[in-house]
């Protein structure tokens, strides 16, 4: 048992260190809006997504939803180095668990592209994100899609 379970922490560790250079390679581009993490920085976000993912129940094969977040907010007129790192731990919560709560009825791009239109359209107010999350998915479950949503 203690075998299995070594080589299950060795195959996140490693899960992990290709996320975090995944992670750390958005720098180059993320640089020119003066926005960086240090592998500190991502090694904690990618600890954020296994956690999300845990708490959700979800698995997820492939890599890349903090590379797409990244690439979907670095430009945001609301996001700053001050507020940059603790902004993207709450967008990998909030990714995923809208992805539960949608019953992944919406494509991880689609869902990417509403939260950063909500995002702007309240200003990078996070607390008005979560709760037009929470609105989403109410309207999911009332058998509603993304295109039927009422917009505030």
């Amino acid at each position: 048992m203690t075998r299995h379970f070594d080589i299950t922490i060795m195959k996140q560790m490693l899960t992990n260190q290709q996320i975090v250079d995944e992670i750390l390679a958005c720098n180059e581009y993320t640089q020119k809006n003066g926005l960086s993490l240090s592998p500190q920085q991502a090694l904690a976000l990618a600890n954020t997504r296994v956690n999300s993912l845990k708490e959700t129940k979800r698995l997820e094969w492939k890599s890349g939803i903090i590379e797409q977040l990244i690439d979907a907010f670095y430009d945001s007129p609301y996001i700053s180095l001050d507020n940059y790192e603790d902004l993207l731990h709450d967008f990998i919560t909030i990714f995923y668990d809208l992805k539960n709560n949608t019953w992944d009825t919406i494509s991880d791009e689609d869902l990417i592209a509403f939260m950063k239109h909500t995002f702007h359209q309240y200003h990078g107010t996070i607390e008005f994100l979560i709760d037009e999350t929470y609105r989403l998915s109410e309207h999911i479950h009332a058998g509603g899609t993304l295109q039927t949503f009422p917009k505030s």
